[in-house]
């Protein structure tokens, strides 16, 4: 239906939001932390490293087209316990057990390479089976633009406190003795992500939507042919792929960025400093969202957005060139970056969720899973695009060589032959190696991409994207006489 008639009840919206909290946990450590756990403890040559992230790329791209897929399959899925929460419980226990075997199982050399390969196809499928089950039922929760802006708003709080109990504490207990914290941290995160999914699934209440047939089963030419005819989920689904792309750059490089100004033994908590403010950046955005959606349109909110950002990453930049290589400077920079992107987040959310209503405004269908995989789509696209600008930014700067030196000392300290305190003296010694040169390239990559990416993604919804709130009202409205 159009604007719904049944109240969202609090039970269905607190227990759909706090189930984000572990599985954005169980996604930040493997986005964010896989590859340093590499890089810094496996001791791999440039040629396994390589492999490596051409096949995390692989991997993405194919769980990318994978997500459609898993669309279909939830789509036509009509479960005694509803659509959604035998994948949503499926796929958490599943891609727990592989997170467990990606941080705990350690061959050497190309032995490593061909586990990796494995694994980390399977952590993308089950991940995915989870993922596209969980978004595609917020959509199918309520259709009134209020309840929607409150429960997006709600469900990324707890995401963002997801994301940060991973990505503030990993960084400080890691350096020394990043063999042993890494396995404890996975074991810890795993099972986080079933409990807080169980809670999800035992909490929730599905609803149907007139629109919706149940009898119907979609195809693939269907799902194509759903995605080809909705004109706006094009420019959304556009926009979401370039803003992955530009924000998730500054936390990929962030643990290197921060090593190599700071020093390994420093840079730990100075990425713990910088993590607190992407938590207060992203967690006041949440706050004060829905206040300024009531005193700003969307497209004119983006366009302050998008200024902001603009000048936060031309002053991260400018660190240590023009303005002062300060922590202080760098994590006020941080925390409005962060906040603006979350800002930019919570609106693209809202603005992809309301194609749902445009097309079943259109067309008559609704198809709350297939839709929503556009969001996924974009992310793990996104993430096959960062992985691969990473690691070709480390390869070439030579950040990675010198990283793994680093690595070795971490491996004689998960075997006891080296102290904590001595990996940490001689890591400095080594990152001291690093040129200008090498620094430079490594701040571009932090700076310069995500900046055109989130730029060019503004543009975009600024000029092809429709439903603005009174279309969107009226499009609501003309369902509900409708049906």
């Amino acid at each position: 239906m159009g604007k719904s008639t049944n109240k969202l009840d609090s039970r269905t919206k607190w227990t759909y939001s706090i189930g984000a909290t572990g599985r954005d946990a169980a996604y930040a450590l493997v986005s964010m932390y896989l590859m340093t756990y590499i890089q810094y403890t496996m001791k791999l040559t440039v040629a396994q490293f390589g492999v490596i992230s051409a096949v995390i790329v692989v991997c993405l791209v194919w769980d990318a087209i994978n997500d459609p897929l898993m669309g279909i399959i939830i789509e036509n899925s009509h479960f005694k316990f509803g659509k959604y929460k035998p994948w949503i419980l499926m796929g958490a226990i599943l891609n727990a057990i592989v997170i467990i075997a990606l941080f705990t199982i350690r061959p050497q050399g190309w032995g490593f390479v061909a586990f990796f390969a494995v694994s980390y196809l399977l952590w993308g499928m089950t991940y995915t089976m989870n993922d596209i089950a969980y978004w595609g039922m917020l959509p199918s929760l309520t259709s009134d633009a209020g309840e929607r802006n409150i429960l997006v708003t709600l469900m990324s709080i707890f995401i963002c406190i997801g994301q940060f109990s991973v990505a503030g504490v990993v960084p400080t207990i890691i350096a020394g003795n990043a063999i042993n914290a890494y396995r404890i941290t996975a074991l810890v995160v795993a099972l986080g992500f079933i409990m807080f999914q169980t809670i999800t699934v035992i909490g929730v209440k599905e609803r149907e939507h007139a629109s919706e047939d149940n009898t119907e089963t979609l195809s693939l030419k269907d799902m194509f042919k759903i995605f080809a005819r909705n004109d706006q989920l094009i420019p959304a689904g556009i926009a979401s792929l370039l803003f992955n792309i530009g924000t998730n750059l500054l936390l990929m490089f962030g643990m290197n960025f921060f090593y190599f100004e700071f020093g390994y033994s420093e840079g730990g908590n100075l990425v713990f400093l910088f993590t607190v403010m992407y938590g207060l950046g992203t967690l006041l955005s949440q706050i004060v969202f829905p206040f300024l959606t009531k005193k700003l349109n969307r497209k004119n909110l983006l366009m302050v957005i998008t200024i902001v950002i603009t000048v936060g990453y031309l002053a991260l930049l400018s660190v240590g060139y023009v303005l002062p290589k300060n922590k202080i400077v760098i994590n006020i920079i941080g925390f409005v970056i962060f906040f603006c992107q979350g800002l930019f987040n919570l609106t693209l959310l809202v603005m992809l969720n309301n194609t749902i209503e445009y097309d079943e405004y259109k067309f008559n269908e609704r198809h709350d899973s297939i839709i929503s995989t556009v969001r996924s789509f974009s992310a793990k696209l996104s993430g096959a695009l960062n992985q691969g600008i990473v690691n070709l930014v480390l390869i070439v700067s030579g950040i990675y060589a010198i990283s793994q030196n680093i690595s070795a000392l971490e491996v004689k300290a998960g075997t006891g032959e080296l102290s904590a305190e001595t990996v940490l003296y001689q890591a400095d010694a080594y990152i001291l190696t690093a040129t200008p040169t090498q620094l430079f390239v490594l701040r571009l990559g932090i700076t310069l991409i995500p900046m055109i990416a989130l730029v060019t993604a503004s543009l975009i919804l600024r000029k092809k994207y429709i439903i603005d709130e009174k279309e969107y009202d009226r499009i609501c409205e003309a369902i509900k006489a409708r049906n």
